[in-house]
Formats: structure tokens, sequence, C-alpha cells
């Protein structure tokens, strides 16, 4: 595969960002460490998913390449391993295109999917796109806002957990991302696909249905009555809103 670096002068960012390269192809991942580093970027390598889950432990970067094909440990079960103590922004690259993996990967939490074969100008924008956003940090708990009732559950946005009746409900990463996406913006209505977008990161390419198995997950943990929900809320032929009491 051919990378092409971008031109350094629009890519030196003020503070080197440190990226953790996870990829077991040796060629594909010099090359891939070449353009990262031509553009400013410090990258650290490691050829296997329990190296890189050690390279992890012992340096966190800023974020993760990390491809979903790998020996010893996949790189579902690398994802898995780090959302349990980490939201560092993690980029999944992978030979793999099906609709199954791709939506396996995000709902553990990988913040964007690039398939290959790719040019390093749409894996470098994805990078700085996933980077703008972990900075922004748009949540509630970036606020200073700890716990708040939605429906029939207290949801803890600084623990990133919900819980209903003093037990904790398990919800998917995603999940709990949209539900403090649509907790920062209470009352606004928002369609799939901008939920997809601005929760996921991803096009998907008018595929809406992931949002709609997380928005039931979401009123199963959620709402008395699922099927009536009552902050969680379809606006029909829109998309979805959450409304909370005055």
């Amino acid at each position: 595969m051919a990378i092409t670096p971008l031109p350094q002068s629009d890519a030196v960012p003020e503070r080197p960002i440190k990226i953790l390269l996870v990829e077991d192809e040796r060629a594909l991942r010099e090359a891939l460490a070449d353009a990262l580093t031509s553009e400013g970027f410090v990258v650290a390598q490691a050829e296997s998913g329990a190296s890189g889950l050690a390279a992890f432990r012992a340096a966190p970067p800023d974020l993760i390449l990390l491809d979903l094909m790998l020996p010893e440990m996949g790189g579902i079960e690398v994802c898995r391993s780090i959302r349990s103590s980490s939201r560092v922004p993690i980029i999944m690259v992978t030979a793999k295109a099906s609709e199954s993996d791709r939506i396996s990967g995000l709902d553990l939490g990988a913040d964007d999917y690039v398939t290959k074969p790719f040019s390093s100008r749409e894996l470098i924008a994805r990078i700085r796109a996933v980077l703008r956003r972990a900075e922004a940090d748009p949540s509630p708990a970036a606020q200073g806002a700890r716990r708040l009732r939605v429906g029939e559950a207290e949801v803890d946005l600084e623990g990133q957990r919900v819980l209903r009746d003093g037990t904790v409900v398990h919800l998917k990463p995603k999940a709990f991302q949209l539900l403090a996406f649509l907790i920062e913006n209470t009352g606004r209505v928002y369609t799939r696909e901008q939920l997809l977008d601005k929760v996921w990161g991803y096009d998907y390419a008018g595929e809406t249905r992931t949002v709609d198995v997380h928005m039931h997950a979401l009123r199963q943990a959620m709402e008395a009555i699922p099927a009536e929900p009552v902050a969680l809320q379809t606006v029909r032929g829109i998309g979805y809103v959450l409304r909370r009491p005055a």
C-alpha cells in the first residue's frame, strides 16, 4: 500500500501527540509510522495485541490505531480491555469491511473505523477529527455535572454508569456515550444520521439501525415502561430527543 504523507506545513501540533500503532504487518506498520512521524506525531509501535496492551499500560498514548486482526490477542479483545479503564481515543484499522465487524468495534467504544486499503490523507484526517472531539469533550461530566435523574434511573456522568434502584445497569460504551450526548443537548431533536455523526463519528452510509438498537437498550434501562418512554422520546419522522422534567 502506498503511503503519501501530507505537507508538513499544516500538520505539526503545538504539543506532540503520542500515537500507539498496533499492527502486525511489518511493512504497513513501518510505512504508517513514517507517515505519522512526518506529520509531527510521536509514534510507538506494537506488533501484537498483547504487546499493544502492554505498551498502552506502560505509557498511555493520546490515541491508539488498532488493527482488528492481531496475533495473541485480537483487536476487539484489546479494545474491550482498554475501555474497561480508559477513554483514550481508539481508531480501528482493518481489512475486514463487514458491517458486523465495524459495529462490534464501535459498540465496544472504538471512536472510528478505517478499512484497508486507505490513504494517509484519509487516516490523518480521521485522527485529527477524533482528537478534536476528544479535546472538546462536550459531555456534562467535563462541565462539572455529577449525577442526575433521567426517567427511572440515576446517571453518574463522571463514573460513566447508570444506576436503577441502587443497582448498576450494564450498558455498552456507545450506549452511554449516546445518553451523555442527549443529556448535554436536552430538548434538542436529532436525526439518526446526526447521532451517528456526533456520537459514533462515522459515516454509516445510510445505515441507522444501530442508533435504534442503542436507544432501545437505553429505554430498557431507564424507562418505567420502555414502550411508552417519557424521557427518551421518538419524534416521529425525525429522530430522537431527551426530555427531562422542568
